[in-house]
């Protein structure tokens, strides 16, 4: 297999992840400001953040076995396809429920479109390169959730709801135009296969078991994606993104080296110390007092975050069939999403009250079990 890495059909899906990214980072910031603006408490505007997160990481096993099963691209086209509708529901409805209705359908199908753009994307790659190449892919959506907020508050400031809701839909139709003109990834689907073979392993449950590492250290990643502004704030800090901005600057800057030093010399030599930097970088963020202290964890939680998703990636995909890559891909989501979705719940009670400080102390100690829980169940599931 050659070892070409930067193919058209490569920018193309770059292209498109972009675009997926870039209309999502626009509607979520903004959603809660529209759930307020109808009457709702700020208990009601975090819902959709977290009904979105819970219904992906419940539904991607299964939407990532379903693009299997269909064809990943089939599925990235019905995918866009009911976000478009979802997005154009938000502009037309003024009711909280049917707001928070349409995003549980749209967790949904968000699970099955990053499922399937994954194994499309997957099975583009050289394998002794395949590290670097999701390292360089995912770069793509770092850039994306790096420009849509402020877009988004530009438009909402200059049209309000409607706009970015036209945005959104105007960004979802281009995504499924693209997945239209991508040819079906050359591989034996699960549609070729025997159906009593899928009904004991429509669940890839040894790469779900696994990817718990995940869910333990993303835990902290959900924390700071909702509180680390705040605490910035708190702390008399300015501007309040910083520690977000400086987060996507490390991960610009050291995804493409971590990734093709871990097809070098070996995915788990990259993982396990990623896991140490991310514990690292928590209990600096719970012990910061001042600026310095922020920079520095946000340098040191980047580095490992930023490497360690890309490198267990391409760990785990070693031992997964072309067939089975959504259905794996869709575990490793459900263990990410559910992780960040819990942090970031249950860090927001946990500030309430103890305090920032104590509330980071523990997602610091619970990505510390992360190591030890990979060691463990890699050894056994092996």
């Amino acid at each position: 297999m050659s070892d070409r890495l930067f193919t058209p059909r490569f920018f193309v899906m770059c292209g498109f992840t972009f675009t997926v990214f870039l209309s999502a980072f626009q509607l979520l910031p903004t959603a809660p400001f529209r759930i307020q603006e109808l009457g709702g408490s700020t208990f009601a505007s975090g819902l959709f953040l977290g009904f979105l997160t819970y219904a992906s990481a419940a539904s991607a096993p299964l939407t990532g076995a379903f693009a299997d099963r269909v064809g990943r691209r089939r599925t990235l086209v019905i995918a866009s396809s009911v976000i478009l509708l979802c997005a154009i529901g938000y502009g037309l409805t003024t009711s909280i429920p049917v707001m928070l209705a349409l995003v549980l359908v749209h967790g949904v199908f968000w699970s099955g479109l990053l499922s399937a753009s994954a194994a499309y994307l997957t099975h583009l790659l050289p394998e002794r390169r395949r590290a670097e190449g999701i390292s360089y892919w995912g770069l793509s959506s770092v850039a994306a959730i790096a420009v849509a907020p402020p877009i988004a508050f530009w438009i909402m400031q200059h049209g309000g709801w409607t706009w970015i809701c036209i945005s959104c839909g105007t960004l979802n139709l281009l995504m499924g135009i693209i997945a239209l003109s991508l040819p079906e990834d050359l591989v034996e689907t699960q549609l070729d296969l025997p159906l009593p073979s899928l009904r004991p392993s429509i669940v890839e449950w040894r790469v779900l078991a696994l990817s718990l590492t995940l869910f333990l250290y993303s835990f902290g990643y959900g924390a700071i994606t909702s509180f680390s502004a705040m605490y910035a704030d708190a702390l008399g800090i300015a501007p309040k993104s910083i520690y977000l901005t400086l987060l996507a600057v490390v991960i610009l800057l050291t995804r493409p080296l971590s990734g093709g030093l871990a097809d070098r010399i070996g995915y788990r030599r990259v993982f396990m110390p990623c896991l140490v930097l991310i514990a690292a970088g928590l209990a600096l963020l719970s012990a910061a007092s001042s600026l310095p202290w922020l920079i520095a964890s946000a340098i040191v939680f980047g580095v490992g975050f930023g490497t360690a998703y890309p490198v267990f990636v391409a760990y785990v995909m070693r031992d997964v069939s072309a067939a089975r890559r959504g259905a794996a891909f869709g575990a490793i989501l459900a263990a990410f999403d559910t992780g960040i979705g819990t942090g970031s719940t249950t860090v927001g009670w946990l500030i309430e009250h103890v305090g920032f400080s104590t509330a980071f102390g523990v997602a610091a100690a619970l990505s510390a079990i992360a190591l030890p829980y990979f060691v463990v169940a890699d050894r056994r599931l092996r």
